[in-house]
């Protein structure tokens, strides 16, 4: 079952977006527990695990925080007349406001922080967070992507 449909956003002017550029305090302070939570399962587990594996872990840890977590939330595309259903199925959304993107990689290529941009732009999300737990060291293995397109609430059915 699809959770929700997602129409494509068209682009507001740059003044606009300027004046959204940077996310509301609120969304930081999630960012943040999400990276002390990710820090926390990567101390406890190390690198080498399945993203699966640091998925559930990931979320527990957050939900134990208080965080509202939803996991592999799909959604469907639409294209002009064109209906795909679960065509986008984004690891963890946090709090309604964050996306969260898990890998486990030797190192995350551009293409993985592009799929993270379209993810953010498609939902008009603002923050999202990528993460590559195959590392040595987590900070190595993140990356915060902000969306500095339009944030007007996207047309999303569900």
């Amino acid at each position: 079952m699809v959770d929700r449909v997602i129409e494509p956003q068209r682009r507001k002017g740059a003044k606009e977006d300027a004046k959204r550029a940077e996310p509301p305090p609120e969304l930081e302070r999630v960012m943040r527990e999400i990276v002390d939570s990710s820090m926390s399962v990567h101390r406890a587990l190390g690198p080498g695990l399945l993203e699966s594996v640091y998925e559930r872990c990931l979320a527990y840890e957050l939900k134990s925080r208080g965080f509202v977590v939803t996991q592999q939330q799909t959604a469907a595309i639409k294209y002009k007349d064109l209906l795909i259903e679960a065509g986008l199925r984004m690891d963890m959304l946090v709090s309604d406001g964050v996306i969260v993107e898990i890998k486990s990689v030797e190192r995350l290529l551009p293409l993985h922080e592009a799929q993270l941009l379209t993810y953010l732009k498609l939902t008009g999300k603002q923050l999202g967070l990528l993460i590559n737990f195959n590392t040595p060291h987590l900070r190595e293995g993140l990356r915060r992507l902000v969306n500095s397109g339009p944030f007007a609430p996207s047309r999303l059915c569900g």
